[in-house]
């Protein structure tokens, strides 16, 4: 299993150690770009914490209403952040798009916080957890982007609809918004399209590998915060899921994609799976400032559909 979830071993392109290197450089300098063409509003709070923030890439045109694509970066959960998250604006503000880039508190933490000492931004906790995770926690990360989502269906109430956009980690966390309960938020949040890339959507093998030293999950928590073990039946206006993966991806990584896809559609959803040839983990995503990349190219077809 370490080296099934080991996504860098994996790749033919480059050695472990260099592809992760090539991978920060590339977001990050793409994200410079990024900044510099695009009108931006930066470290937006959606929340009281430090790293409850939002960047937003605004459409090159403002004078309509535009659809608004929610980044929600990778990193197994213990890495990277929304400053390297916004390499993929230039094409999408070109094409109407708005991008938003979701920081969230990462690992290392997976503890609870004992009562008196719980961070204002997570009180209070929603009923379904009977107590207060601390920043870093799996089921602390999953409150925050959706949280982030409330924030961003109240900033743009007359939007084309959210679309949702996760790589790896975030993958996971995206898979992880389908599966909220809006009762228990002020606000439904118009999620109109998902597209999931490289996802982990079942936590319970991460338990057996290096990954849950930083994350401190214990199988409760793993299983509560595995999208492949709380698929929602599809509502009527539940919004269409592309699950994409990429040739090099680990088998395992590839078997929960095809599995998670499986399970949506057993559930009702609309769902699309794709299998991207000659891509690794990192250049499927990478690949996002690319105008003529497949997956930047499903962004044409908004806001009807993926």
């Amino acid at each position: 299993l370490e080296r099934q979830y080991s996504p860098s071993r994996w790749a033919p392109r480059l050695g472990s150690d260099a592809v992760i290197e090539a991978h920060l450089e590339a977001t990050a300098a793409g994200t410079r770009r990024a900044r510099a063409f695009a009108q931006t509003s930066l470290h937006v709070p959606y929340g009281a914490g430090a790293r409850e923030q939002l960047d937003i890439y605004l459409p090159t045109q403002l004078d309509a209403a535009f659809p608004v694509l929610v980044y929600i970066h990778g990193g197994y959960w213990q890495s990277l952040s929304k400053e390297e998250s916004g390499f993929a604006a230039p094409p999408l503000v070109s094409r109407g798009v708005a991008l938003v880039a979701v920081g969230y508190n990462t690992a290392p933490a997976g503890k609870v916080c004992p009562r008196g000492q719980w961070p204002p931004e997570l009180v209070p906790s929603p009923p379904t957890l009977t107590f207060t995770p601390c920043p870093g926690h799996m089921d602390a990360m999953v409150l925050q982007v959706r949280r982030s989502l409330v924030f961003l269906a109240q900033r743009f109430p007359g939007s084309k609809g959210l679309y949702l956009c996760g790589h790896s980690a975030g993958a996971h966390l995206a898979a992880m918004v389908l599966a909220t309960d809006w009762k228990e938020y002020d606000v439904v949040p118009d999620i109109r399209g998902t597209v999931l890339v490289s996802g982990v959507y079942d936590l319970e093998p991460i338990l057996h590998t290096y990954v849950n030293e930083a994350l401190g999950m214990s199988q409760e928590v793993a299983q509560r915060n595995s999208p492949a073990l709380c698929v929602p039946l599809a509502a009527p206006m539940s919004c269409e899921v592309l699950v994409a993966v990429a040739q090099h991806d680990s088998p395992e990584f590839r078997r929960q994609s095809q599995e998670f896809a499986q399970a949506l559609r057993a559930a009702g959803w609309s769902v699309s799976l794709l299998d991207l040839a000659g891509l690794d983990h990192f250049d499927i995503i990478e690949k996002l400032s690319e105008e003529n990349y497949v997956l930047t190219q499903v962004w044409d077809k908004l806001p009807s559909t993926l």
